[in-house]
């Protein structure tokens, strides 16, 4: 190979949590400490905050920071973190003044001994017990406070599966010494001016304002919707896709709590509103607010009124931000020798904490991919590109189902949302084969669908999603046996239930003790 085929140096543009997760997961990968290893540099502007939209996670979270080698007590006592069992979802059916409804998409997976419950609970023998409760404990351990582990089980160990609540930019600058004290990313601090690129039309290098003029082999953008190398200089196109997600606002507040001794869910709270929904998440010092809303449909300051109120008088001293939101994605994600991760890839919502998911995902996947040499580029970038494509537009498929499935009919923003055409055609054939068979692991046969069966049954089970099984009831003759499942999750949750700690005082301990090491 020709010595100079091969990549050598990276450049990462943007700080934040796409930022760093992407220069820990490739400087990991690549050994970027060890001498002749390729040099992996982030450079990020000081004068630019991170928007930390939504603040949650998703459980494959923990497999990243593990692999990165960080330490799980260490994280939570630096980023403000707290513990994430669910997403509870509460008046997506019907409006408060209607009665309301709530349904958790927990993080455990159905339990399944030898037998498929789920067709058994669609045919009743769970009885009036709601799907997530007929099938796992965490739905109920999450309205009881609980914790889903023990302060003496080891870091990334639970009873229960998690994610995590954070602090999002103490989390980017936790992951800032990590990558420079232990991984080798070198990081420098200046802003970018210029993007110069070659006559192939490749970038060659950045030119900043403090740093001078910063050459590399490869570059990633992580400059937020602003896409100042892939979106401004390389013109790469942008998919829009609010014709199927109409949210492209948020108004976001941080809330005190009232008491030191205050009880901290263990779940995001999603609760539906007149033009979107408001997130409601408890880190341990504070809680994060915000009200995600659709300006077709009504007006900024109508939101954050709709916040306000729901917050209540504790808001009346509080400050709040306004953040517009672009919903689609890049026609392209790695073009020549750039990609996007993060928001420069795209953005459609942090409802199920679909931010950091994807991006610690795409970040993931290029360092593994990462190609050795120039020559193996355009194949590994036609790869990525579909395959994240793929993965952007299941997510898209399933953030819809949520607002398609609903029953409110109390404004135009829900009433148009429940229109066939707006939603995407792979998700009107899913629910049109739904309806007379439950969804199937068949269903989702691809190792990059981001949301699989599971999280399927959750919602549409939760969402009273309705499964003629009139033609299938001979196929499963084994109620005895279903019936005694259900009452054997019961069973688990009282004994479960029984000792696990309360959530806050799990945090308490953590940030005293710590768990004990892998």
């Amino acid at each position: 190979m020709d010595s100079r085929d091969a990549i050598k140096h990276i450049i990462i543009v943007g700080g934040g949590a796409a930022g760093w997760l992407s220069a820990c997961h490739l400087a990991k990968r690549l050994h970027a400490d060890r001498s002749g290893a390729v040099k992996v540099t982030l450079v990020e502007s000081s004068e630019i905050p991170t928007i930390g939209v939504g603040e949650g996670t998703v459980p494959a979270i923990r497999q990243s920071l593990r692999s990165l080698g960080i330490s799980e007590s260490e994280f939570v006592r630096e980023c403000d973190a707290t513990f994430k069992q669910s997403i509870k979802f509460v008046n997506w059916l019907r409006p408060e003044a209607e009665g309301g409804d709530c349904y958790h998409h927990v993080f455990d997976y159905p339990n399944i001994t030898d037998i498929d419950l789920t067709p058994y609970w669609l045919l009743g023998a769970a009885e009036q017990t709601s799907y997530v409760d007929a099938v796992s404990v965490q739905g109920r351990i999450c309205d009881r406070g609980l914790a889903p582990k023990n302060i003496t089980q080891a870091e990334y160990e639970g009873i229960t599966n998690y994610a995590y609540h954070l602090d999002a930019a103490k989390f980017s600058r936790f992951l800032t010494r990590h990558a420079t004290e232990r991984l080798g990313v070198r990081h420098v601090l200046a802003s970018v001016q210029d993007v110069e690129l070659n006559d192939s039309g490749e970038i060659s290098a950045i030119v900043t304002d403090s740093a001078g003029t910063l050459s590399a082999d490869f570059f990633v953008d992580c400059t937020g919707f602003a896409s100042l190398l892939l979106g401004r200089k390389m013109a790469v196109g942008f998919t829009d896709k609010s014709d199927v997600l109409f949210v492209d606002h948020a108004v976001a507040m941080q809330v005190p709590y009232a008491a030191a001794d205050t009880p901290i869910p263990s779940h995001t709270i999603a609760t539906a509103q007149e033009a979107g929904w408001i997130w409601d998440i408890g880190l341990s010092a504070r809680r994060g607010t915000g009200y995600v809303y659709s300006t077709r449909y009504t007006d900024h300051e109508r939101a954050e009124r709709v916040l306000r109120a729901y917050i209540g008088s504790a808001a009346d001293k509080l400050d709040s931000r306004r953040i517009p939101m672009r919903v689609g994605y890049r026609e392209k994600f790695w073009h020549k020798n750039c990609v996007a991760i993060g928001l420069s890839q795209g953005f459609v919502e942090p409802l199920e904490a679909t931010g950091l998911l994807v991006y610690d995902a795409t970040a993931r996947m290029l360092a593994e991919q990462f190609p050795a040499c120039k020559a193996a580029m355009p194949e590994i970038a036609r790869r990525f590109n579909r395959h994240v494509q793929y993965g952007w537009d299941r997510v898209i498929d399933f953030i819809k189902l949520h607002y398609y499935l609903s029953k409110r009919d109390d404004s135009d923003f829900w009433r148009d949302n429940r229109r066939p055409d707006s939603a995407p055609a792979s998700l009107l054939d899913n629910l049109a084969l739904w309806r007379y068979q439950p969804p199937s692991d068949y269903d989702f046969p691809s190792r990059l669908d981001i949301f699989n069966l599971s999280n399927y049954l959750y919602v549409l089970y939760g969402m009273e999603f309705f499964t003629d099984m009139e033609t299938l009831a001979h196929r499963f003759p084994e109620t005895a046996r279903a019936r005694q499942a259900f009452a054997y999750t019961e069973r688990v949750f009282q004994q479960v239930a029984g000792g696990l700690p309360g959530h806050r005082e799990l945090i308490e301990r953590v940030r005293q003790f710590g768990f004990q090491k892998v």
